[in-house]
């Protein structure tokens, strides 16, 4: 009995990360939330990774996407390789 409260109260990084991207794009139940709220109580790596992931995808709908076949991938390895210290 223990473990089964266990197991609903307390959640793991990795579902606690997948439940913070579900929640990004689409509805979760009152049982995840409330599991998600305990877990980032407990946890500030995850409310860091929550603060991060809604950042980039607030950013990410403000730009337009771009084909892979416009990227210069040639271009942009060299532009790394220069920016990499050696």
């Amino acid at each position: 009995m223990v473990k089964r409260i266990m197991h609903i109260l307390f959640l793991s990084c990795l579902r606690a990360s997948e439940l913070i991207e579900k929640k990004l794009h689409f509805s979760i139940s009152r049982r995840e939330k409330y599991q998600l709220k305990m877990h980032k109580m407990m946890c500030n790596a995850c409310r860091q990774y929550e603060n991060h992931s809604y950042f980039i995808d607030k950013n990410l709908k403000h730009h337009h996407y771009i084909k892979p076949k416009e990227v210069d991938v040639e271009g942009l390895k060299k532009l790394i390789n220069e920016k990499l210290p050696n």
